[in-house]
């Protein structure tokens, strides 16, 4: 089930048939503050949200919806600025799209998130080796999709546990923003991409309670790129 939500009618009802035509069963709201109601009253698989919203933004409706879930979230934004990108990444979204767009990317990159997001929730084995790693206090397990600190669960998105345990599996060595983000995303790393990786480092560190000066866990190397010691 994926919620779409535009008050731009004509590309929420595009969207709706676009993604209807891939068997998906579609939620559609022009109005925000209806789509948050309707999505604590029964959770959908993802949500395709548009940033430019009156009376209650994208950046404001996923940040309550990642109050209570992890489903994947897209954000539509029209002015394709970086800031509006690390403002939503940060705020826990999966990923973005710039309008105008075509609506056979949007199916792709629902696709591509529907499936690494089931890939951790249906018991299936993620890619990389079963080993856990437990060290100062941070517990993190690929097998079980777990991950603690200090006894306390972390609610990650997939992005941010693949993140988490991609520096945890080589910790000690500096991993570069563009070996993150070809590892994590799978995709051919470009320099706008360097900011999808700061925000959702960001975010990572503020669900780990860390300092932004002196973090303990994921140290930045400036001009290299983080590790975890």
């Amino acid at each position: 089930t994926i919620l779409i939500v535009d008050d731009e009618k004509d590309i929420a009802d595009l969207l709706e048939v676009y993604l209807k035509n891939e068997g998906y069963t579609v939620r559609k709201f022009y109005d925000p503050v209806q789509a948050l109601d309707s999505v604590l009253a029964e959770p959908v698989s993802l949500a395709v949200l548009d940033v430019m919203m009156p009376g209650m933004d994208g950046f404001t409706l996923c940040r309550k919806i990642r109050e209570k879930y992890l489903f994947p979230v897209i954000m539509l934004t029209a002015k394709g600025e970086d800031m509006d990108k690390i403002q939503g990444l940060t705020l826990g979204a999966d990923d973005y799209i710039t309008k105008p767009f075509n609506p056979l990317e949007v199916v792709a990159r629902v696709k591509t998130q529907l499936r690494r997001y089931k890939q951790y929730n249906v018991g299936a084995n993620p890619p990389q080796a079963p080993e856990d790693y437990d060290h100062k206090g941070l517990y993190i397990c690929p097998d079980s999709h777990k991950c603690t600190l200090n006894g306390e669960t972390l609610a990650l998105t997939p992005f941010e546990f693949d993140i988490l345990w991609y520096l945890c599996k080589n910790h000690g060595r500096v991993i570069s923003a563009e070996e993150l983000f070809e590892t994590v995303w799978g995709e051919k790393f470009l320099e706008s991409n360097n900011n999808t990786v700061m925000a959702h480092i960001a975010r990572l560190r503020e669900k780990m309670h860390e300092p932004a000066r002196k973090p303990r866990y994921i140290k930045t190397v400036w001009g290299v790129g983080y590790t975890i010691e």
